[in-house]
């Protein structure tokens, strides 16, 4: 998460449309300096050479990053057969090569093997720390780590396009699940290699690619001034969370960190509002709720 020392007090998420060449860490990086928001990050990294969806989250926002990370997942994405690469995508160098190129309707017959829940080997080149280095950092120095398989949901799979050199997919998935993974072991499974060739998430959660900006319009709509238009309340994170409306008194004590007496609310965690304002993130417990996240809004 990064802060600036000095910057604009901007509450709320940001859709933005993540180009490719571009770390996630980058394009939040690009997003203060456009905004000058004082504090901000992201909801779930995307590869450099991914596009699309990558929630920002500005200033309040980033207290509900952690709900937004487990959020289910839409990608569209290519698997080029042929060629296997060290980083299954098409970043990677060449590492093996293969004739065979899978029928569509093999394909289509593989993918219930893929679908609901099932243990995934993240790639080589992935940010999982391995006696506390990065496994990509480790995988760079010429001394790949043997990742554990891990498991991963993915509940819908399906073939779009297809031609000799590849195939488009379209994938809904929950967290964790690495589709550069998916190619090289999708393509195993047809008898061939593959690697990763174009990825772009259309969703996380609730945030779409219909609500996305570029860095582009970012920077045209912070000139004219038009930015609170694009920005999504903190709450959105926090749309599956049942809310819980409070007195001013309540909401006053909350805000300090006490717990209140509240009735007829179920077991569990609330988001607490006053008039349709975010106080904060609760535990319910034995009629009493107790702050976890206090939002200053």
């Amino acid at each position: 998460m990064r802060r600036r020392r000095h910057g604009r007090p901007i509450h709320g998420w940001l859709v933005l449309d993540k180009p490719a060449g571009v770390t996630s860490a980058k394009a939040v990086a690009a997003v203060i300096r456009l905004t000058g928001a004082a504090k901000a990050g992201h909801g779930g990294t995307l590869d450099p050479m991914a596009t699309g969806v990558l929630p920002i989250a500005l200033g309040e926002a980033t207290k509900t990053v952690a709900y937004v990370m487990g959020s289910t997942k839409v990608y569209r994405f290519t698997v080029r057969w042929g060629e296997a690469r060290d980083t299954d995508d098409i970043d990677g160098a060449v590492i093996a090569t293969s004739p065979v190129r899978p029928a569509a309707a093999e394909i289509v017959a593989a993918l219930a093997e893929f679908t609901g829940p099932i243990e995934q080997v993240p790639p080589a080149f992935a940010a999982i720390k391995v006696g506390g280095e990065r496994a990509y950092t480790l995988a760079r120095k010429g001394r790949p780590a043997t990742l554990p398989a891990r498991p991963v949901r993915i509940d819908a799979l399906s073939l779009i396009a297809h031609d000799d050199d590849g195939a488009d997919f379209a994938m809904r998935c929950g967290k964790g699940t690495y589709v550069r993974a998916l190619a090289r072991d999708l393509a195993r499974r047809l008898g061939t290699v593959g690697h990763l060739a174009a990825l772009r998430r259309t969703a996380v959660g609730r945030f779409a690619e219909t609500d996305a900006i570029s860095l582009e319009a970012l920077a045209s709509v912070v000139h004219s001034g038009a930015l609170c238009e694009y920005l999504r309340p903190v709450e959105t994170a926090l749309d599956d969370i049942p809310a819980l409306a409070v007195t001013g008194g309540q909401a006053d004590r909350l805000a300090h960190g006490q717990a209140v007496h509240v009735l007829g609310s179920d077991p569990g965690l609330v988001r607490v509002a006053l008039d349709g304002r975010l106080i904060a993130l609760a535990d319910v417990r034995d009629g009493r709720a107790r702050p976890v996240r206090v939002f200053n809004l």
